[in-house]
């Protein structure tokens, strides 16, 4: 049985197959899986927030703008290839209905457009997603095959992207 790592909320993990890479009960965050099919070198960022601003702490695993730019460089410190890279993403739902002016409320949303817009910026194809709606998802995704498992938390439905 391979080594299972799990990014908590704000965190980054990486490996290498045949590991194994999971964010549970992803609601309103974004996991973005980073892989290198080539080296079988992959990361997981489970990003709270689309960036860092009017917030006091500065981790890098928690902002869109910061996590990524950072697993990308852990990978390539463990043998990954820039250009061998694409992204899948998942989560960013609409946890709680709020009517507040321009959407600032739904972070979910504005997590799914700050993950693409910095995986276009560092030239990162995003290859799949699985983002929106309003049910929370775990996502377990395997550095061998690439594939990435999604369990929606409310409809006990399980397939991969």
């Amino acid at each position: 049985m391979s080594e299972v790592l799990t990014a908590k909320i704000g965190e980054i993990q990486v490996g290498k197959s045949p590991m194994k890479l999971q964010a549970l009960a992803l609601g309103s965050c974004v996991g973005v899986v980073l892989y290198d099919k080539i080296n079988k070198v992959g990361a997981l960022a489970h990003v709270l927030l689309p960036d860092e601003t009017n917030v006091g702490v500065h981790e890098p695993g928690k902002f869109a703008t910061k996590a990524i730019p950072e697993a990308l460089r852990r990978m390539e410190l463990k043998g990954a290839n820039r250009a061998n890279i694409i992204a899948k993403i998942a989560g960013g739902a609409k946890m709680f209905e709020t009517n507040s002016v321009g959407g600032v409320m739904d972070i979910g949303r504005r997590n799914i457009e700050a993950v693409i817009e910095i995986l276009k910026k560092e030239g990162i194809q995003l290859v799949a997603q699985d983002v929106g709606e309003n049910f929370g998802r775990t996502i377990i995704f395997d550095l061998e095959t690439g594939s990435l498992t999604i369990r929606q938390i409310m409809n006990r439905k399980e397939y991969k992207i």
